[in-house]
């Protein structure tokens, strides 16, 4: 990926749209109970960018603090959650207009409390809980 290259993406609605630019910092799965439950799913993707890439075109995130080192940002009015805004910007992989653009995942998070039934996907680094932050 290029550092000319961008990316747009947004909510379901419509009222939200974003754009990122320059090559990811990385991708990656989350395993947390807090991920799951924000996006009503068993282990959702994400993909990382430097917090100055991203530019809000559409809109206002609504967002709430789960933790001392980030905020989860949503749609108000539809619910689509969007990024964890922190130290860097972390999108949900489904909220990207080329979401298969993307690369391939190359960790995941909080595998202790990977759903039984979700493969444990050997050749993608697996942390049990988080990794050290820094």
């Amino acid at each position: 990926m290029s550092s000319g290259e961008q990316h747009q993406g947004g909510c379901i609605c419509g009222a939200i749209r974003y754009r990122v630019s320059g090559a990811p910092l990385r991708a990656g799965l989350c395993h947390c109970s807090q991920c799951r439950r924000e996006t009503g799913s068993a282990m959702p993707a994400f993909v990382t960018w430097p917090r100055d890439k991203l530019e809000i075109l559409k809109g206002t995130p609504a967002g709430f603090r789960v933790s001392n080192f980030a905020t989860r940002q949503f749609c108000r009015d539809c619910g689509s959650p969007l990024f964890w805004r922190g130290d860097t910007i972390t999108l949900f992989l489904g909220s990207l207009d080329d979401a298969e653009a993307m690369p391939k995942p190359t960790y995941q998070l909080w595998t202790e409390r990977r759903i039984p039934w979700v493969p444990e996907m050997p050749e993608i680094t697996q942390h049990r809980q988080e990794p050290p932050r820094g």
